[in-house]
Formats: C-alpha cells, sequence, structure tokens
C-alpha cells in the first residue's frame, strides 16, 4: 500500500546529485566488462593511513566505544587546537572546537544556529551543491552569485558588497573551492570577513581542503577574526571519508547554541572515529599525510597542462584540493551531453558544471585528480584518441 501522507515542501528546493546518473552509467558499464577510470568522485583514493587504523582497533580492543560529550573528546580538540599552531601558527583554543559527524554534520549545526527562514546567504556560483541545499533545508534562500575566472569562480569582497541586501544573513565560503580547486586570497578573504562583519552577519568557511593547497602556505580564515565560523573535516587530507568525522570552530558566544543542538541532533560523533582521529597527528601520520599531498601536486601538475594540451581551457590553474574546473566549450555548448559520450566511447567519469549551479553549468566540467598517475595517462590518452581521431 502506498502512503498517502505529504512531503515536506522543502524537499522541492533540494535537487538530487545529477553526477548520480554518470555513476549508475559507469557502473553498468563496468558490469559488462569494460574498463573505467573514475575522474569524477571527490575522495582520496588512499586509504586510511595505518597508525589511525592501529589506533581504531586499539580503542575497540580498550572498550572505548560508548557516547563522548556532545562536542567531542577533549584530547582531540586540544590536538585539533595544537594543530592550528604548528600548521598555521595561529592559536584557537580547544574550547571553541566542537567534533561533528562529517564535514556534513558540521555545516548542518551552522545552519541551524544561524540561517532564519527566508534570510538570504551568499554563496559563489560554481560552488558544492550541499552548501546551498543545507541552506534550503532550514528555510533560508541560497543567493548564488556568478563568480568567474575573474574572481578565481570565488565571491569578492566587492560582489558581497554588491549582492548584500536586506535579508541577507551571511555568507558560506569554501576556500579551496569544490568544484574549481581555487582558493580565496588572503587580502581579498579579510575584506570579505570586514565588509560582511559591518553589516552584522556570519562568515562560514568551508576549510575541508585546507591541507591540500600547493602553491603558497595554506592558511586558515580564523587567521583574520574570532568571529569567522570554520567548517573543516578529516576526510581529505586526512584519508578518512568513510569515517564521518569532521569539526566546527566557532566564537565563544556561540557555543551553548552548537552544544545544545549538537546535543539534540547527533548526541555525539563516532567514539571510535574519534579515537582514531587522534592518530592523526603524530609525527608518522603527518609525515604519511604530507607525502601524499605531495602526491596530489605532482597529479595536479601532470593533469592541468595535459587538459591544456588537449584544448580545454582552464581560466584559473587550481591550486588546491584535487580537482580542476575546465572549459569544454571548444568541444560542445553542453557538458552533461559531453560527459555522458566521453563516458561511453571513451570510459572516462568526469563531472558536469550541472550539479555546481547554473552560472557554469553548460560550458564547464570537473575533472578530479584523486586517482592514480598510471590511470590519470591513460585517460589522456583515451581523451586524445576521443577529441583528435
Amino acid at each position: 500500500m502506498s502512503a498517502h501522507f505529504s512531503l515536506a515542501s522543502r524537499l522541492e528546493k533540494i535537487e538530487p546529485f545529477h553526477v548520480m546518473e554518470l555513476i549508475k552509467m559507469a557502473a553498468a558499464l563496468e558490469l559488462q566488462g569494460r574498463s573505467i577510470i573514475h575522474m569524477g568522485i571527490g575522495e582520496p583514493d588512499f586509504s586510511v593511513a595505518q597508525p589511525v587504523s592501529d589506533a581504531a582497533s586499539a580503542a575497540i580492543a580498550a572498550g572505548k566505544t560508548r557516547y563522548t560529550h556532545a562536542t567531542g573528546l577533549p584530547e582531540l580538540r586540544e590536538a585539533i587546537s595544537q594543530h592550528y599552531q604548528t600548521a598555521y601558527g595561529i592559536t584557537v583554543a580547544a574550547s571553541r572546537i566542537i567534533i561533528t559527524a562529517g564535514a556534513s554534520g558540521a555545516l548542518l549545526l551552522a545552519c541551524a544556529a544561524l540561517v532564519e527562514a527566508g534570510s538570504e546567504v551568499l554563496m559563489p556560483d560554481p560552488c558544492y551543491p550541499c552548501n546551498r541545499h543545507f541552506v534550503s533545508a532550514f528555510e533560508g534562500i541560497p543567493q548564488l552569485i556568478p563568480s568567474g575566472p575573474a574572481e578565481r569562480f570565488q565571491l569578492s569582497a566587492a560582489l558581497v558588497k554588491q549582492h548584500w541586501g536586506a535579508n541577507t544573513r551571511g555568507v558560506l565560503l569554501a576556500s579551496p573551492s569544490n568544484p574549481t580547486g581555487t582558493t580565496i586570497e588572503t587580502k581579498e578573504l579579510a575584506q570579505i570577513v570586514d565588509l560582511v562583519r559591518e553589516r552584522q552577519g556570519f562568515t562560514l568557511v568551508d576549510e575541508i581542503y585546507q591541507g591540500l593547497t600547493y602553491d603558497a602556505a595554506p592558511y586558515s580564515a580564523l587567521a583574520l577574526s574570532e568571529d569567522v565560523i570554520v567548517i573543516n573535516s578529516f576526510s581529505k587530507y586526512f584519508n578518512m571519508t568513510g569515517w564521518r568525522l569532521g569539526w566546527l570552530v566557532v566564537p565563544p558566544n556561540l557555543l551553548p547554541a552548537i552544544e545544545k543542538l549538537a546535543q539534540n541532533m547527533f548526541i555525539c560523533a563516532s567514539s571510535i572515529a574519534q579515537h582514531a582521529a587522534l592518530a592523526c597527528f603524530t609525527p608518522e601520520s603527518l609525515a604519511i599525510f604530507e607525502s601524499r599531498k605531495a602526491e596530489f601536486h605532482r597529479r595536479r601538475d601532470y593533469i592541468v597542462p595535459a587538459l591544456r594540451d588537449l584544448g580545454f581551457n582552464i581560466p584559473v590553474t587550481p591550486d588546491g584540493a584535487f580537482y580542476v574546473y575546465a572549459d569544454c566549450s571548444a568541444f560542445s555548448n553542453d557538458a552533461d551531453i559531453f560527459t555522458k559520450d566521453i563516458l561511453n566511447k571513451t570510459g572516462v567519469v568526469m563531472v558536469p558544471g550541472l550539479d555546481f549551479g547554473p552560472h557554469t553549468a553548460k560550458n564547464y566540467i570537473r575533472v578530479s585528480y584523486s586517482t592514480s598517475m598510471s590511470q590519470l595517462e591513460e585517460a589522456v590518452k583515451r581523451l586524445r584518441a576521443y577529441l583528435h581521431p
């Protein structure tokens, strides 16, 4: 018997991931025995580091499997605080750090605390689709602002000033960005933070790819002001995607609200994952992560010129994450059709701009280099045969 109850109207504002259609197509081709090269997945191809895995096993053996405090293990919060000091030279009190069920859990808490029904949140187009969908889930209005190569596909202070309206509540940024792999330059970010503060709004920065920056020393928006709110994760730099562990850094006056929400929404993040994550900050583990970062850097330095040589226009060289945002208009005026045809004819999976906002939906594709160098080289070989027969 079919259910007759009504669904919440907010669902109409939340779109499915269009890329999942490509993933399903790729899976079907693999079942037919086709060789598929995955350059569409936003996940490191490295497995969890052995010290982290060992720490998880030790925690289970020791019975450390019970609830933690809603804000997380005190020792993990302290370890993250120390990491900000040693890696970025900034002081972030452990009391301001809340351990969450992934970066998604952090964004959920932040939006629950900050987004009022009918209020607007400014964000760039293109951007990660879940960012705008979380705002919509709390009855907010995501204002997608076209942000092109001139702005490094990011919001600028000028764009924020231009689009800030009576109902604007704050800005949601990502540096480095998914899908573009670009960062916001420090001076520009500082100007945005100042401008938003003057308007008594919030600045929320997604820094889950913060550890994966290549052309300059990584920096955090937390260095700019204590009132900046930052989301981070153990998924990307620390290679713990399936462990669903992240953190949120908030101003002291926001802590009671966030703690209350965390108690009600999650109780706590996975205790086993938290105990495992403590091992991320040992010298042994950090050496592993830095080696893997160097490999991502090597892949970036291969794939960007290779794609340009094939005829893709990459107007901004990505300096972080593991994505290239490439203009494919030299080959097609519909990136969705283009990527599906490439998949069927070459077995290479790439993502159209459709998921990331209307501004670049038709002309851009996202290429992930979170796969081995040999796979990247084979992908370029196949693409060359397809594009230049």
